[in-house]
């Protein structure tokens, strides 16, 4: 299903960037960058999220600072990098 009209993506595009990176995106913004594109409109950034939170599963509620996909434990630089990728 396509969930983002303006750059074409599909539900499936948003869960192999979520399941395919070393540190998952975290935000609709940084799946954006993930697939080489960024929002327009802006209307499928809560479905984006729905679909992110859906793939990473228990994960996306409770993640531990040992959980690849927690980059609460990330270094300081990688931290300040997807700082500037949420923005």
């Amino acid at each position: 299903m396509i969930v983002c009209s303006c750059n074409v993506l599909s539900d499936h595009d948003v869960r192999r960037a979520v399941s395919i990176a070393q540190m998952p995106p975290r935000t609709p913004g940084q799946v954006y960058g993930c697939l080489g594109c960024s929002a327009q409109c802006g209307r499928c950034a809560r479905t984006i999220k729905q679909i992110m939170d859906e793939a990473l599963g228990p994960c996306a509620r409770s993640c531990c600072s040992g959980c690849p996909h927690s980059h609460a434990g990330a270094e300081p630089d990688v931290q300040a990098e997807f700082a500037l990728a949420a923005s």
